[in-house]
């Protein structure tokens, strides 16, 4: 019990500290560009139309709603972050107590630490669809998600409990891919390019675990932005509906759109953002089309 409260003291913190970014990085995701393109200079130093970064859009938003607006939505984040881990937690010892899964110990514990993601994944969702929600608000300065127990009511009103697990099938199958993608690349490293006679093998070993890590959040990013674009899609909110963004019957229909567009990777990245290819700025709507 003492080790799940450490790592929910220290899952909170950190969820505040990278609350701001997160913030950020959602409205990137759904499209929302509320400063135009200026002059800069790329990696190489050559000069280049960029879209504002990290920073610009920071001091943009406490321009406007002051460094508290940074963190819109932290409260039903930090109750997801909290249930997760008591979910994950308890999950695990479970399925390590049960007998039915005794076979899956001999898989590197993969099955049990999925079936446990998921779990906790299935249940936090509908918080994370309200904090996502409060941050969406930003683009059409609404007021209709402002608390956790007032926006469970409005969701639930305006969408039934469908509405709590908008955008969860590419969320749980990004979660689902990435840890298949992080334990085969860890387990091909370890097998294969690391010797234990080799000194400093349990660093060698957390350095492969971190990229391995890092490379499969490149891969299933895809499937985050568009469980996030689908969580605020047609909610009543501006930010999900036309004219400042699409609206998608389906998270596949979604996937397909983006695709078309060259938009996989929107958001991935908060600074040296470059121009869409083939696209104009709309000022009224402040985004690209």
């Amino acid at each position: 019990m003492a080790e799940v409260c450490g790592q929910v003291l220290l899952g909170s913190g950190l969820t505040v500290l990278s609350h701001p970014l997160m913030y950020i990085k959602v409205l990137i995701q759904v499209g929302h560009e509320p400063l135009p393109p200026t002059l800069g200079r790329n990696l190489f130093g050559r000069q280049v139309y960029q879209l504002p970064g990290l920073f610009a859009y920071a001091k943009h938003i406490i321009r406007i709603d002051g460094r508290a607006g940074l963190f819109k939505g932290l409260g039903p984040r930090l109750c997801a972050g909290t249930i997760g881990t008591v979910v994950h937690s308890k999950v695990v010892q479970v399925t390590q107590d049960s007998k039915v899964l005794e076979k899956s110990h001999q898989t590197h514990g993969l099955p049990q630490e999925m079936i446990a993601r998921s779990c906790a994944t299935i249940v936090t969702h509908p918080f994370h669809v309200i904090t996502l929600r409060c941050m969406v608000q930003f683009i059409g300065r609404e007021t209709k998600y402002s608390g956790v127990f007032d926006s469970i009511i409005t969701v639930y009103r305006e969408e039934g409990i469908l509405g709590f697990f908008a955008g969860l099938i590419p969320r749980l199958l990004g979660d689902v891919l990435s840890l298949w993608i992080c334990n085969l690349l860890a387990h091909l490293i370890n097998t294969y390019a690391i010797d234990d006679s080799m000194s400093h093998t349990g660093e060698i070993k957390n350095c492969s675990q971190a990229m391995t890590g890092f490379f499969a959040s490149m891969l299933t990013y895809p499937f985050v932005l568009v469980s996030n674009i689908m969580a605020v899609n047609n909610c009543g909110l501006a930010g999900g509906l036309t004219p400042y963004a699409s609206v998608y019957p389906t998270w596949v229909d979604c996937w397909k759109h983006l695709s078309r567009e060259g938009n996989m990777s929107r958001g991935n990245s908060l600074f040296f953002r470059k121009l869409p290819a083939g696209k104009t700025y709309a000022v009224d709507q402040k985004r690209f089309f």
